[in-house]
């Protein structure tokens, strides 16, 4: 295993947080981007296996979480380019997970900058998706500020044993990254991307994923109770190159449940 580092800067006077480790010469550098209500944190083992890059997204982790921003998808897609071209690259291996699915943006109109793509348990930028219980309810004004406001560990622990297949809730390092950055800027972000993309935006953010000629893989935790198994099918069948891979023993953080995915994914990302 390879030494993770962790860095502080600024981009466009916004804190950016992110961890990075030496990935093999020749091959796009790996870039990992995790969902809500996660950060980097979900990607130390990644980083491990085989080096890369993985940035606290605004408005979550230990990255600037400041009320001006909108917390779009657009802005997350611009943001994305400004990191990568701060840190010199031209080019990138791309992991999305859950709301890392922004990258999916950054892909279509970028294309050219992602040499190879891997989706993990992604929000659907795909027709036909419709937000779960949870998400419906950080979607209504004052029920979601009452959800953010009542979040501790007691209910965390009991909500999240549904999300992965293991029996039990999530494993109490997650419980306890999560909560660690927990605060009210984390919550805003978290109501204003989910209240600025109902699914007729969603879907449009996903209208160009068929010209994405790159190789692509799927990797699909098939206990997901958040987003219905048919759109790991609809994201491998759209991406021209693409291969599925369905994990039936696993659940929306499939590597958590299948840590011999990490393995696999990192793999894919270095071209072997």
């Amino acid at each position: 295993m390879v030494e993770v580092n962790e860095h502080r800067g600024e981009i466009d006077g916004l804190p950016v947080f992110w961890r990075s480790a030496p990935s093999p010469e020749g091959a796009a550098v790996p870039l990992y981007l995790h969902g809500v209500p996660t950060s980097s944190d979900d990607w130390l083992a990644f980083l491990q296996r085989g080096g890369g890059l993985a940035p606290d997204l605004p408005g979550f982790g230990r990255s600037g979480k400041p009320g001006s921003r909108q917390y779009t998808i657009a802005e997350y897609d611009r943001f994305i380019e400004r990191f990568i071209d701060e840190l010199g690259l031209e080019r990138v291996s791309l992991l999305v997970h859950d709301w890392g699915g922004v990258g999916l943006a950054f892909a279509q109109r970028l294309p050219e900058r992602v040499e190879r793509l891997a989706i993990v348990n992604a929000v659907p930028f795909l027709p036909g998706y419709r937000w779960q219980r949870t998400a419906r309810i950080w979607r209504t004004p004052g029920l979601g500020e009452l959800a953010m406001g009542t979040t501790n560990r007691f209910t965390l622990r009991l909500l999240s044993r549904e999300s992965n297949a293991t029996p039990g809730p999530m494993p109490e390092e997650w419980i306890d990254s999560v909560l660690a950055h927990f605060d009210q800027g984390t919550q805003r972000a978290i109501l204003r991307l989910y209240r600025s993309s109902p699914p007729e935006v969603l879907a449009a953010s996903g209208q160009n994923l068929n010209a994405l000629d790159m190789p692509a893989l799927v990797a699909w935790g098939m206990q997901d109770p958040y987003i219905p198994n048919r759109f790991a099918r609809a994201y491998a069948e759209v991406l021209p190159h693409a291969e599925l891979l369905e994990l039936a023993d696993a659940g929306h953080w499939p590597w958590l449940d299948r840590p011999d995915l990490v393995e696999r994914l990192v793999d894919f990302l270095s071209g072997e």
